[in-house]
């Protein structure tokens, strides 16, 4: 079955490459390489020790990204290709809502005129804002968003929704992720952030090598135990076996299904707690400041993981501990 991975040199596309191999599935990758390396895929090859057709084409190019469905026979599309970074988001809105949403629309024009059914849609906790369910689940209300990103989230669940109940030829998931840290085992893809990180463990990691002078935590006043924000954080290869899940399941529904399903660990993991935890795994000690909260921050969100145990099979089983040590063999092995 082929499977078209878009954003498939990111840091989570690329660890689902791998997955989908693994599993038997022949992944079609595509990403622009806005926010990636074109020597990751050697390294995705190196892994599976196959050959991956790749396309450097933008999902925004209507015309370039439909010859991609003409010129192979594709059954899924798994679809990552979105900006990410919050606190960039607010700053410049317009960019993250033409991305995120047009390349969505984009893919959900052409799939039915070459009758490809089934789509993994990446999606985020962040549709949940800053909710009062802890731990929260799918049935929990998708709350005004706390930034242009999570807004985009948010519309892009009810396009698809809307368009699959209009068009009942898709068969839709779309994952709701909470925090994916690590590396694959190997240490040879993991997250690469272009320029200054915005997520924490690239940021912990390279502040940990010397890249970096000093790490900051932004806020330490939030009403938690030990002032910081509070996440469930997620091994990335645990979150890429979940797509390869959420694929084989789509494959024994009905059209016109979409449904909406955690992907996290289950528990709540402090900023602080972070740091401290790696610093004990590493034998590294950080140098860190006290910053002022950041906009677009929620105090604190973690998973009620159920329904993936349930529907797709699946649960996280890597130790935090463990994805922290692989964080920090892929940042050694990068160096500086």
């Amino acid at each position: 079955m082929q499977v078209l991975v878009t954003g498939g040199l990111g840091f989570i596309g690329s660890h689902t490459v791998v997955a989908l191999i693994e599993a038997g599935y022949k992944p079609i990758i595509l990403d622009n390489l806005s926010n990636s390396e074109l020597f990751i895929l050697d390294r995705i090859q190196d892994i599976t020790h196959q050959h991956i057709p790749f396309y450097q084409i933008d999902c925004l190019d209507y015309l370039n990204l439909e010859q991609v469905f003409q010129q192979n026979k594709i059954q899924g599309v798994i679809h990552f290709a979105a900006y990410k970074a919050v606190g960039e988001s607010v700053s410049e809105p317009l960019r993250y809502y033409e991305n995120n949403l047009l390349s969505l629309i984009n893919l959900l024009k052409i799939m039915p005129k070459y009758q490809v059914e089934n789509f993994v849609f990446s999606s985020s906790c962040t549709v949940y804002g800053q909710t009062e369910m802890l731990p929260v689940n799918e049935q929990a209300p998708i709350l005004p968003a706390f930034s242009p990103y999570g807004n985009t989230k948010r519309i892009g669940e009810e396009i698809i929704k809307d368009t699959v109940v209009a068009q009942r030829t898709l068969k839709a998931i779309a994952l709701r992720y909470f925090n994916p840290i690590g590396s694959h085992e190997s240490g040879l893809i993991g997250e690469l952030p272009k320029g200054i990180p915005n997520n924490l463990i690239p940021y912990i990691t390279q502040t940990a090598i010397g890249l970096r002078k000093q790490l900051q935590v932004f806020g330490n006043d939030y009403p938690t135990p030990d002032g910081t924000c509070i996440r469930d954080f997620i091994h990335v290869c645990d979150l890429a076996e979940a797509h390869v899940k959420a694929l084989e399941y789509l494959q024994t529904q009905d059209k016109g299904l979409i449904d909406f399903v955690n992907v996290g660990t289950g528990k709540g993991v402090s900023v602080m707690e972070i740091i401290k935890t790696f610093e004990e795994v590493s034998g590294v000690t950080l140098n860190y400041t006290i910053a002022p909260r950041r906009e677009g921050d929620i105090t604190e969100i973690y998973a009620d993981a159920t329904k993936s145990k349930q529907l797709l099979h699946w649960e996280a089983k890597r130790p935090l501990r463990q994805a922290l040590l692989d964080a920090w063999n892929w940042q050694k092995k990068l160096g500086l």
